[in-house]
């Protein structure tokens, strides 16, 4: 959202692009903005902001967008990028990330520039979306696959989590870092993007691997003076011992520290919305299941990260569940957790 209360989105599928999917025109993806109405009541009015024109520019745009001080919007598509070749037999390319710049008159065209196309192997594939950026411009984010491709997860790889720094002349290129690659023990697969501790560290959610498989809470510590590795805390790893598995969302931090999310499985098999507590001495957070969600009429399958509104209320979303009489298993919901 932007100061003045307009939304901002991306479409998987649609758009003006030439991206074909099993002999179908699909589009490659859109960005969009839906803007309120000025009267009250009134209809939102939707502008498609940039249509991806081939897979080459990215293609089937995923996660959350965000702005940076001047008003660009970054953000990440599954595949295109015009690298790579091997990861997924229906898509083009290993995926990118991408800055849409404004346009400079009111009325014209965004335009983009693919920041870093990824190429699979040990450089990353599928990245995620729910990008943060630091004071400098740089870029974090994860990858879904890509990286240690030797440990559990094969050729496929388990996963990344990178940065991406502006380059110190305008025309020159990004440079991506790869600063951590799962391997499968210490989680797999991260599924949505990171989040900054108050150390400057980055936390996520990988939704599988960590010994047991059903994913974990990780916190990736930056090195001392910025030198040397980063490394692994896991935060919690997830045995579904009613506490959930699979987390595939976003973290959120309240005033307090305390991160939220959302898990699949749990005490109903429907999900879960957990806090985790900073513990008085070691790595290990105590976990609390905020909620179980019971399926229809209630919600089912959470995969969205939550937001809080000013009386901390926990909203987000559901892939399933609801009374929705089209679907099998209802057609998903909107839900509130209030403490």
């Amino acid at each position: 959202m932007d100061s003045t209360g307009n939304l901002y989105g991306t479409t998987a599928y649609g758009g003006t692009g030439n991206c074909v999917l099993l002999g179908t025109l699909m589009g490659c993806g859109t960005v969009f903005e839906i803007s309120p109405p000025k009267q009250k009541g009134g209809k939102w009015t939707e502008t498609v902001l940039y249509s991806f024109p081939t897979a080459k520019q990215g293609y089937l745009p995923n996660g959350d967008l965000v702005f940076d001080g001047a008003g660009n919007l970054y953000g990440a598509t599954q595949y295109g990028g015009g690298h790579g070749t091997a990861c997924n037999g229906f898509y083009q390319y290993c995926g990118a990330v991408f800055e849409l710049s404004p346009p400079k008159t009111k009325g014209g065209k965004w335009t983009e520039k693919v920041l870093h196309g990824f190429r699979s192997g040990t450089d990353g594939a599928a990245p995620n979306g729910g990008l943060v950026l630091d004071g400098k411009g740089n870029v974090y984010g994860t990858t879904f696959g890509g990286g240690d491709e030797s440990g559990e997860c094969g050729k496929g790889g388990c996963g990344t989590a990178f940065l991406l720094s502006p380059p110190l002349q305008k025309s020159a290129t990004w440079t991506e870092k790869v600063l951590y690659r799962f391997n499968g023990q210490d989680g797999a697969n991260p599924s949505a993007g990171v989040v900054f501790s108050k150390n400057d560290n980055l936390c996520g959610t990988a939704s599988a691997g960590a010994i047991s498989g059903n994913g974990l809470v990780f916190d990736l510590i930056a090195p001392t003076g910025g030198h040397g590795p980063w490394k692994e805390a896991a935060l919690h790893r997830f045995r579904d011992r009613n506490d959930g598995l699979s987390p595939r969302g976003t973290l959120i931090f309240d005033s307090l520290g305390n991160l939220y999310g959302t898990a699949l499985g749990g005490g109903t098999h429907r999900g879960v919305v957990f806090r985790l507590k900073p513990p008085k001495s070691g790595n290990s957070w105590p976990l609390t299941v905020l909620y179980n969600l019971a399926g229809s009429p209630d919600g089912d399958h959470p995969t969205a990260g939550l937001i809080f509104d000013s009386n901390g209320d926990l909203f987000s979303t559901t892939e399933w569940g609801g009374t929705g009489q089209s679907c099998q298993g209802g057609c998903g919901t909107v839900f509130e957790v209030l403490p």
